[in-house]
């Protein structure tokens, strides 16, 4: 069976030793995305001090940026947005983030509804509030 790594070369670099995905058969299986840039280490809706703590966030802009990665990194992988079977998602602050995020999500979601796992945790590997696990089906070649 194959089983494959794959990195996208538009996506934000990963910040530990694992690609952007993994192929196994007709699956797809990406590494946690959030929202930081490509090439640089913005993270939209971040606002930081001069020791890297979050001074605020916006969680909506986080979410347009998480979901345009994992947008990237499907598409740069043979995979699509209409292709997501399942989504964990973790945020690090459920009371305050979960209505905005979630508003945004059924918009982002309202055509392919994969499954999806909702976790809060403490904290992330970055300053960020939001991560994306995803597994998608591969695109099939004609």
């Amino acid at each position: 069976m194959l089983n494959i790594e794959l990195n996208s070369p538009s996506a934000p670099l990963a910040v530990g030793v694992y690609p952007h995905a993994r192929q196994v058969g007709d699956f797809l299986f990406l590494s946690g995305i959030g929202p930081r840039e490509r090439g640089t280490d913005i993270i939209p809706g971040v606002n930081l001090d001069d020791k890297k703590n979050i001074i605020s966030y916006n969680i909506e802009e986080q979410c347009h940026s998480v979901f345009k990665n994992v947008r990237t990194v499907l598409e740069d992988c043979n995979s699509s947005w209409m292709n997501l079977v399942d989504v964990q998602v973790f945020l690090t602050n459920m009371k305050d983030d979960f209505a905005s995020y979630n508003k945004l999500y059924k918009d982002y979601f309202a055509e392919n509804r994969p499954t999806r796992t909702t976790i809060e945790i403490s904290s992330l590997p970055t300053p960020i509030a939001i991560e994306l696990k995803c597994i998608a089906l591969i695109n099939k070649k004609a």
